[in-house]
């Protein structure tokens, strides 16, 4: 149902690969990313440092919460976010954030604009931030290199959606999901679409990632070991007026504790969200990257200003 797809293939044979990614675009909006070239060191480095990190009390991780400091950039408590907006059940994972890496003195800090902010790092934890950016870089490269295919595969020039992700407000988080405690009504993250256009996923295995496609049941992601989970996520659903799904997924309580590595490539914050030429009339109004992003967290959080 949720097929595996080896980027590798995309130099040889791009319009193979891209008619095959197009087609699980259009199905569940779900695929296994084989090939990719990140390096599984940096990988296993990127597990390792968050290990490191949510093994602090919560005394030393408090000063770098999300829900002070602004900008999507920190740490996320458990029970802080709702990502089911028809449930009560807040959400029991905890989570780091980090974004485009940017100094303080960087003119889009200094002008205030939406997201632009430097990444707050743990102190004494040293190789943290170095393996953060190292992983953020190569995902964001990947991600971009992947909007070139879902062009070809829309009949667009491949450049298409390159310019829309410059300077994307795209987002790495380090999630640590407790094991579950057989409460009633407990969830480990409730059922959601995602804000950007794709998210890579990279899992430990443990299980408990659930999809839902269109007109069907809760169904297990396989896990494939080195393979990303990859989703289309709600803005590249809005670009292509539907034709790509953003399916709705769910982590329950897994059985034993569960990590995941989630990058959420959002587009520039002035990038235009709008159908494509082609597509239709649009099923939805014309939003920037901003706009639509804020309007989400804002609708995810349980307390507190991001």
């Amino acid at each position: 149902m949720i097929p595996v797809l080896d980027w590798s293939r995309f130099a040889a044979d791009p319009d193979g690969f891209s008619a095959d990614l197009g087609a699980a675009c259009r199905d569940t909006g779900f695929f296994l990313l084989d090939g990719h070239g990140i390096a599984p060191a940096l990988v296993a480095e990127v597990f390792a440092q968050a290990d490191r990190f949510f093994a602090l009390p919560a005394a030393r991780k408090e000063p770098l919460s999300i829900l002070t400091g602004g900008a999507n950039r920190g740490w996320t408590p458990p029970g802080s976010e709702n990502l089911d907006d028809t449930s009560t059940s807040v959400d029991r994972k905890e989570a780091f954030n980090i974004g485009l890496d940017l100094a303080p003195d960087d003119p889009r800090v200094l002008r205030g604009e939406p997201f632009r902010a430097p990444n707050r790092w743990p102190e004494d934890l040293p190789g943290f931030a170095e393996a953060a950016r190292a992983y953020y870089d190569a995902c964001l490269a990947l991600g971009v290199d992947l909007h070139r295919a879902f062009a070809r595969d829309l009949g667009l020039p491949e450049d298409h959606f390159v310019g829309s992700f410059s300077a994307p407000l795209a987002t790495l988080r380090l999630l640590s999901y407790p094991p579950g405690s057989g409460a009633p009504g407990e969830i480990g993250a409730g059922a959601h679409t995602d804000y950007g256009s794709i998210t890579l996923l990279m899992t430990d295995g443990e299980a408990g990632l659930q999809v839902r496609p269109r007109g069907g049941d809760w169904t297990e992601v396989p896990h494939v070991p080195g393979a990303f989970v990859v989703n289309i996520a709600d803005c590249l659903m809005r670009w292509t007026n539907d034709i790509y799904v953003s399916t709705p997924h769910r982590v329950l309580p897994p059985r034993n504790r569960r990590r995941s590595l989630a990058f959420f490539l959002d587009p520039d914050p002035d990038a235009v969200i709008a159908a494509l030429p082609g597509t239709g009339a649009a099923k939805y109004p014309p939003v920037t990257g901003a706009d639509y992003l804020r309007s989400r967290l804002d609708a995810t959080y349980t307390k507190g200003d991001m």
